[in-house]
């Protein structure tokens, strides 16, 4: 889908092209949202640019992903997407730089996009040229991965209330497996998260290296304020990073405890059940002389002592605070 947009009274508007027709002269950004061969062919005739594929966004050399052509600048990112459903995935972002037009080539209908849609349609100074609204959109994938940061932090927060619970009334219960797979979601997503910073950061520095004419001051002093971010938050995902590990190991280390107190139980049972097991085969013996054999409380006997010889173990473990 091409989706063009032009400056309007109030702010960014959209217009629409149909298949195959001039683009408007007044047109600021072009959206390419998984487009079809004859709208890529449209954008690259109106203006003399190459749109890369899908494959070559995906390429991870720098020299593939931030360049210089025929006086166009090529900028992709890593972007994080879905980042609210149960599989959020990375996604690649080609922003292009053509003149007095932003082109962005993406495959996943981005959150960060529908926002910054929403709100340059109300604001006028954030679509006065293709550098404003490139560092606009920027700054909106870098306010939504702060978000993702904060809710995950909030989820690492209740695992770790859950898994040391400030009250002690009661038996407490964990669900190990729920514990560790909600851990395990939410250092994927930090991943993801820095994976996106990290690539953002590399393109705002190329941004910023970049002499071109058409990065305004203003836009640069946009690009300077988002690259502040970009690192706040990589230093908060590292911190974020060594939570979600701390807990990890927490919540392993509990697991190995509870595993060992069940064994404790077991091997408590067998001790206090042996000494009960051996008068039991003293007395199940053919032999014909045994002490108390023939008597009517012989067996009352034998169960007794079966009886002590169980509770004189566990009254020592206990006493020695083993139980």
């Amino acid at each position: 889908m091409l989706s063009v947009f032009v400056p309007g009274t109030n702010g960014l508007e959209r217009v629409e092209v149909a298949a195959g027709a001039a683009l408007p002269a007044s047109a600021v950004w072009l959206d390419l949202l998984e487009p079809t061969p004859e709208e890529e062919h449209q954008v690259e005739r109106a203006l003399g640019i190459e749109v890369p594929t899908r494959d070559e966004m995906r390429e991870i050399e720098t020299s593939n992903r931030l360049y210089e052509e025929a006086g166009a600048l090529y900028l992709t990112a890593t972007v994080l997407a879905r980042a609210d459903s149960s599989r959020p995935e990375s996604t690649q972002v080609t922003f292009i730089l053509s003149g007095a037009r932003l082109v962005t080539n993406r495959y996943v209908d981005l959150l960060p996009f529908k926002r910054f849609i929403a709100f340059a349609g109300t604001h006028a100074n954030a679509c006065g040229s293709a550098a404003l609204l490139l560092a606009g959109l920027l700054e909106a994938i870098v306010n939504r991965l702060a978000d993702v940061l904060e809710q995950t932090g909030a989820d690492i927060d209740a695992v770790s209330f859950r898994v040391f619970p400030r009250s002690r009334s009661g038996p407490v219960r964990y669900d190990f497996q729920g514990e560790l797979r909600q851990i395990g979601q939410s250092g994927d997503l930090i991943s993801k998260t820095r994976e996106s910073l990290v690539s953002l950061s590399r393109l705002i520095a190329f941004l910023q290296q970049s002499g071109d004419a058409r990065l305004t001051a203003e836009a640069r002093a946009s690009l300077t304020a988002v690259s502040r971010d970009v690192v706040a938050l990589s230093d908060h995902a590292t911190f974020l990073v060594g939570k979600a590990q701390f807990l990890l190991d927490a919540t392993l280390g509990l697991v190995t405890i509870d595993q060992n107190n069940i064994l404790k139980i077991f091997s408590v049972v067998t001790v206090m059940m042996l000494p009960p097991s051996v008068i039991g085969a003293f007395y199940g013996m053919n032999f014909a002389y045994i002490p108390w054999l023939h008597e009517r409380w012989g067996v009352w006997a034998a169960l007794g002592m079966m009886v002590v010889t169980a509770l004189i173990p566990f009254a020592y473990f206990k006493r020695r605070g083993w139980l």
